[in-house]
């Protein structure tokens, strides 16, 4: 069977190495993802702590169906995993205990919620 050749790596101007398919090489990836990190602060430092892990897990008892599945497929409701800022607190405090911000969501709605109106789990929407 022939080998299909490899592409260079897209994730960062002048980056050496050859990917098979497409995308980003492994030293390249773990190099993005870093920055993001440094950017955004860990989840700790973002505070998702303790305090919030029992809050999270009461609202989820209290709220136990994701939003979106019962507005978009009344019917195929299904549980909810995330509890999801509805406007993102940037770091404010009460805004981020603010349970009124709060909604449920599964993790696929969540994941694309965040995608969509983030710009991808926490990086600046770049419009132009």
């Amino acid at each position: 069977m022939p080998h299909r050749l490899g592409r260079a790596c897209t994730g960062s101007p002048g980056c050496p190495n050859i990917v098979h398919g497409r995308g980003v090489c492994p030293s390249c990836r773990s190099k993005v993802g870093r920055a993001d990190r440094d950017l955004r602060g860990s989840a700790r430092e973002r505070g998702y702590d303790a305090r919030w892990e029992v809050e999270r897990v009461a609202f989820l008892r209290s709220h136990p169906f994701c939003r979106r599945c019962e507005l978009e497929t009344p019917g195929s409701i299904q549980p909810a995993t995330v509890v999801d800022h509805v406007v993102p607190h940037k770091g404010d405090e009460v805004l981020f205990w603010d349970q009124a911000n709060w909604q449920p969501l599964c993790k696929p709605h969540h994941d694309r919620k965040t995608a969509t109106e983030d710009g991808g789990f926490g990086r600046a929407v770049t419009r132009g």
